[in-house]
């Protein structure tokens, strides 16, 4: 073991002595940052650029959501009146609306304009372990064939 160890002590002094002996390596050249980014020196904000002083200047158009959003799909309204409870538990604005869906009544709940963002945060895969035919689906608010 003692052999062992001295031959693995020699070859590491060999190793080193024989990495000594290569040319030592030239340093990258490096071209100074003013050369390379011209008049972009400065640190300039998202905010402060010419394309928000752009976007800044023009009127913005009021957000329209290009649908509503449905959540259900249930075939009993007791499972529908059981979820409305439930998010309205949690602040989010809801009305049952009953809907013919491929030649079957299914109860949908059409969430609020302004319980949009609530709902949209909501996490639907837990919910979907307590109502099995859960579904949610962003539908044109008018023209929908409901059933009332």
């Amino acid at each position: 073991m003692r052999w062992l160890f001295l031959l693995l002590l020699v070859l590491n002094v060999f190793y080193y002595v024989w990495h000594q002996q290569e040319a030592p390596l030239r340093a990258k050249d490096v071209t100074p940052l003013a050369l390379y980014r011209g008049s972009q020196q400065d640190i300039q904000l998202l905010s402060e650029s010419a394309d928000a002083m752009t976007r800044r200047d023009r009127p913005r158009a009021p957000e329209v959501p290009a649908g509503c959003l449905y959540i259900g799909g249930f075939a009993s309204q007791e499972q529908a009146q059981f979820l409305e409870q439930r998010l309205t538990s949690l602040d989010i604005k809801v009305r049952i609306q009953q809907m013919v869906v491929v030649g079957a009544p299914a109860f949908w709940l059409r969430v609020a304009p302004e319980s949009r963002r609530l709902a949209d945060d909501l996490p639907f895969e837990s919910l979907a372990n307590e109502f099995n035919e859960l579904k949610h689906k962003i539908m044109p608010c008018e023209g929908i064939a409901t059933v009332e």
